[in-house]
């Protein structure tokens, strides 16, 4: 109940940035005011959506498990992922560490997949399962 209720809110969070958003943007442009005004809005549209991200995953991961997304993403070519240290010594970690790794190897994987003929999501269909393989090792459904 209490997820469900946190969802809620941070969705009418986000609705009511976009709500002041639109406003401000059009009274600035209207006005002459510089534009900083609306940066600082999309802004907080930002962080409410970061916030539902982290609400739909959760808040510990295994450390096995961790250890086995990063293989999959070093093997995959991902040299973030084979750079980054192997969890050990405790049971568990924040799931901010495996967001991060799928994010980072995410963008890795398009920047060198920028010239592929075939993409999906803006990478090789290779890379594509190896993120969606290593995402679902963590548990971790939105990144």
């Amino acid at each position: 109940m209490k997820s469900v209720l946190r969802t809620v809110l941070t969705a009418a969070t986000a609705v009511a940035a976009l709500t002041v958003v639109v406003p401000s943007a059009s009274a600035a442009s209207a006005a002459g005011a510089k534009s900083g005004q609306s940066a600082v809005a999309l802004c907080r549209v930002r962080f409410a959506a970061v916030d539902a991200r982290v609400a739909a995953n959760p808040s510990q991961i295994s450390a096995a498990a961790y250890n086995q997304a990063r293989s999959i993403l070093a093997r995959a070519g991902s040299e973030t992922a084979a750079k980054s240290h192997p969890v050990h010594g405790t049971g568990s970690v924040p799931v901010r560490y495996g967001t991060s790794l799928l994010a980072c190897s995410r963008d890795e994987f398009r920047s060198k997949d920028r010239n592929a003929p075939i993409k999906r999501s803006g990478m090789t269909p290779y890379h594509y399962v190896a993120i969606h393989d290593a995402a679902r090792t963590m548990g971790i459904d939105r990144w």
